[in-house]
């Protein structure tokens, strides 16, 4: 669904029953983060299942009041052929976390990695829990909100399915469940 720039938070979400907060470039300028905080802030307040991925796992974790995201570095972030070029890494998803229940298990699982910026603890929202980690730096690969249904965030790209393994398409499909209630 494309949305108008003037479009209010409450307007956009007066038709959706979930948000998916994507990837989409090298960071936010300051009205489109205000922007995505007040769509997340009143995503959450309604009750709806919220999905970050990528740029959207920061925004969320600024949603819930923490830091803007730091550099790193050896996460794939380098240009082959005008994309970047794919990079994986191992991480270590939280048994009993929200996510792990959605995808079936919890564990290590190899992960494509396609960003140049990202969360360590000081920079998470105190009212997030980190249910995903990266096993060689430590940086977060994943929050949720303790205090939700299903808000949860990925900084990998689960919609790339060629480069994760087939259980992460059960994040998709379980916000379509979720928004369908």
């Amino acid at each position: 669904m494309a949305v108008p720039a003037e479009a209010s938070a409450a307007s956009v979400l007066d038709v959706l029953g979930g948000l998916i907060l994507a990837d989409g470039g090298d960071g936010m300028g300051r009205g489109y983060a205000d922007w995505m905080r007040s769509l997340i802030e009143a995503a959450v307040e309604r009750g709806l299942p919220v999905l970050g991925v990528g740029l959207g796992m920061q925004a969320v974790n600024v949603a819930f009041g923490g830091a803007a995201p730091r550099q790193i570095t050896g996460h794939g972030t380098e240009l082959k052929d005008g994309e970047p070029a794919s990079a994986y890494h191992r991480i270590y998803v939280a048994v009993g976390s929200k996510l792990a229940a959605i995808v079936g298990s919890g564990g290590f699982v190899r992960v494509n990695s396609r960003h140049n910026a990202g969360l360590r603890e000081a920079q998470k929202a105190p009212r997030l829990m980190a249910s995903a980690y990266g096993l060689e730096d430590g940086v977060i690969e994943a929050v949720e909100s303790p205090e939700h249904d299903w808000v949860i965030a990925v900084q990998f790209n689960p919609e790339r399915r060629m480069e994760v393994p087939p259980q992460f398409d059960r994040l998709f499909q379980g916000l379509v469940k979720r928004a369908a209630r």
